[in-house]
């Protein structure tokens, strides 16, 4: 309980100075995270898609966020919005 307050204001914090920056140790980390799920390793594993992990800064920026990420995790509409993000930016 107290680590995920503590991650919430950090990330608050976090958020508040450069909010250009991307913390790429962080958002690594997201996707190891999320690659425990059959799901999501079949999504990083599309051709169509993986290349976004690296290299758009949207879809970094939208795992950035731990707290977004457990959302996706226990959320089949968390999981419906990032697939949209996803197929947004292929189309972008």
């Amino acid at each position: 309980m107290f680590s995920f307050l503590f991650e919430l204001i950090a990330g608050l914090f976090g958020s508040v100075g450069n909010s250009d920056t991307l913390n790429t140790k962080k958002i690594d980390q997201n996707i190891e995270r999320l690659n425990q799920y059959d799901w999501f390793k079949k999504i990083y594993e599309d051709e169509e898609y993986h290349r976004l992990f690296f290299v758009n800064k949207h879809v970094r920026r939208y795992l950035q966020s731990t707290i977004r990420v457990r959302k996706i995790i226990r959320s089949k509409e968390a999981r419906r919005k990032l697939l949209y993000l996803l197929d947004k930016e292929i189309k972008s």
